[in-house]
């Protein structure tokens, strides 16, 4: 630690660093419009230095995070010295440091006494940006054309006064404007805030002593990510994963990693991965990076600082025109499957270099549930739902179930909120027994949800995954049921693809059911006692139990016979 730096100030400001950038993200949660930002949290917060490097982030989709290096260095080059207090940038274009066209950034400078300290950055995933279809979140665009308005780096905001230009360009093509600048709206009180309360720590610490300390931030997470990799054994680790198809082909989508563990770095190579596709899956070189970044955070123990100190310790290789770094004008807009896939990978490689801190595998990321019409009034909805599901089995626990995927911080829309603001009425929404993956600590279960639609000519929008390629277990645990899709449309049950761009009709049911968590460790080996509490619990049958764990459980007592178990596993 540098010698000015006093210890117990280095806390007080990492902790005051910590509580700002939570409540700019609490102010998102209390004033955005959409439910795709106040319920499904689709959204994020950080802060950033005078250079531009994150030295704070708040407890949101710590997937968006890893994004900010290369929108911010767009954000630099284009305006360089040029940015004045109460200026507000924005970006979402893929090809000048965004994600995909619905998750625009945000950039407040911080200015204090007149000189740049800083930047509060906010990231919205927008219900609609245009483009060819509601939701602006297709997976079978396959340019980046049809996917919406690309915005550049521009302000939205100067000094203070909305670019009222910009604003009406954005109302004039999307489908919902009072809930898209509603949302922006958000975002610029939320860095406001962030801007009044880092005024106050400068006013308490000063400049200077500011900014070491946020140096110090990212010195001490570098220190400590460097000071454990020294421990990780030294090698390169190799993992396959796929993704079904982009739904236009069938074709799986290979998603390979090598993570090579160096002194005090890692490297980390995608070499062997699909060439980027037609359909709209590719992800963005940004997105790419943050997913690497976020999956070795991960692997590491639970003190390190979540900033960008932690990138300088991570090397990152992806060739170019390949699915995970495509060439414009691919399309990108339901990008997040592939990125989803990319943490699986990574996971699967770290589960070789620290087998005791990674689970199996997930249910593979959310599955994203659009329908798109009119109201019997004629007034035009969206809905965009992620469906969650469960975590895979864990060195020393179960899965948990009915919960975010490792790497979001998401939910999913509440019933309530649904049906009272759409027509649309759920008709399901439950655990399915027997959906995870076996192990000594099993997978936690699939979700299943169902939608009945109560309007006509709905636009079906869906985005899944996992139907083909399930999610793998670990240390000999299994693997989880796969995903389905299924449309009840009157007295016919229509198998549905994993991506769907279709329409559909009054009272018919849309069903999607996510896949469980894969298993860790040896089924085997899992206790009787957790067996016994997971047939009571109803989470597992009988049936079940049988042919995945080699045990017999008595219907009359519920309990494992274990005479019935020995003769069993003989066999």
């Amino acid at each position: 630690m540098n010698p000015i730096i006093d210890p117990i100030t280095f806390a007080v400001v990492k902790n005051a660093m910590d509580a700002i950038v939570d409540e700019v993200a609490y102010t998102v949660l209390r004033t955005a419009r959409s439910e795709i930002v106040k319920d499904v949290m689709d959204y994020s917060a950080a802060i950033c230095d005078r250079h531009g490097q994150m030295i704070a982030q708040a407890k949101t989709i710590a997937l968006h995070l890893g994004a900010i290096p290369e929108a911010m260095a767009s954000v630099q080059a284009r305006y360089g010295d040029s940015l004045r207090p109460g200026d507000a940038i924005i970006v979402n274009d893929p090809y000048d440091g965004g994600m995909h066209l619905p998750d625009i950034f945000m950039f407040v400078p911080f200015f204090y006494r007149g000189e740049l300290e800083g930047y509060c950055v906010v990231i919205c995933h927008h219900t609609d940006v245009g483009g060819r279809v509601p939701g602006s979140n297709a997976s079978d665009s396959t340019e980046i054309y049809q996917e919406g308005l690309r915005i550049p780096v521009v302000k939205f905001y100067e000094e203070g006064r909305v670019n009222d230009i910009m604003e009406r360009v954005i109302a004039r093509n999307v489908r919902v404007p009072g809930r898209v600048l509603g949302d922006l709206r958000a975002q610029y009180a939320a860095c406001q805030v962030g801007v009044r309360e880092l005024t106050s720590l400068l006013d308490r610490y000063g400049r200077d002593s500011a900014r070491a300390y946020f140096a110090e931030l990212l010195d001490y997470a570098e220190r400590l990510t460097r000071e454990e990799i020294r421990r990780w054994p030294k090698g390169t680790y190799t993992f396959l994963d796929h993704i079904d198809d982009d739904g236009l082909s069938p074709d799986p989508i290979p998603i390979k990693v090598a993570v090579t563990v160096h002194e005090d770095h890692v490297s980390v190579d995608y070499t062997g991965s699909a060439p980027q596709v037609r359909a709209a899956i590719n992800s963005t070189l940004s997105y790419t990076k943050s997913c690497t970044y976020l999956s070795v955070r991960c692997a590491l123990k639970g003190d390190v600082p979540n900033n960008a100190g932690v990138f300088r310790c991570v090397d990152i290789s992806v060739p170019e025109g390949t699915v995970l770094n495509p060439l414009e004008p691919a399309a990108v807009a339901a990008r997040a499957l592939t990125g989803y896939r990319v943490f699986d990978a990574m996971l699967g490689a770290l589960a070789q270099v620290v087998p005791d801190r990674v689970p199996a595998a997930g249910e593979g990321g959310n599955t994203v549930v659009c329908l798109s019409g009119k109201s019997d009034e004629g007034k035009p909805y969206i809905i965009v739902d992620m469906v969650c599901g469960a975590w895979g089995g864990r060195p020393q626990a179960d899965g948990i179930e009915a919960i975010t995927n490792a790497s979001q911080n998401l939910s999913n829309t509440p019933v309530e909120t649904l049906e009272a603001q759409h027509p649309v009425r759920v008709e399901a929404y439950e655990l399915l027994p027997d959906s995870c993956g076996a192990g000594r600590f099993r997978g936690g279960l699939g979700i299943r949800r169902s939608y009945r639609v109560l309007g006509d000519d709905v636009l079906l929008q869906l985005r899944a995954d996992r139907m083909k390629f399930p999610p793998y277990g670990l240390g000999g645990g299994k693997p989880a049921r796969a995903a389905a899709n299924t449309l009840h449309s009157g007295e016919d049950d229509i198998s549905l693809p994993s991506k769907v761009g279709m329409l559909i009709q009054r009272n018919d049911v849309v069903t999607h059911d996510q896949p469980g968590g894969g298993g860790f460790g040896d089924p085997l080996l899992r206790e009787e006692a957790a067996i016994e509490q997971d047939v009571w619990n109803q989470k597992l049958t009988a049936e079940y139990v049988r042919d995945h764990y080699r045990m017999v459980v008595d219907p009359r007592t519920g309990k494992i016979d274990r005479a019935a178990t020995q003769a069993l596993r003989a066999q």
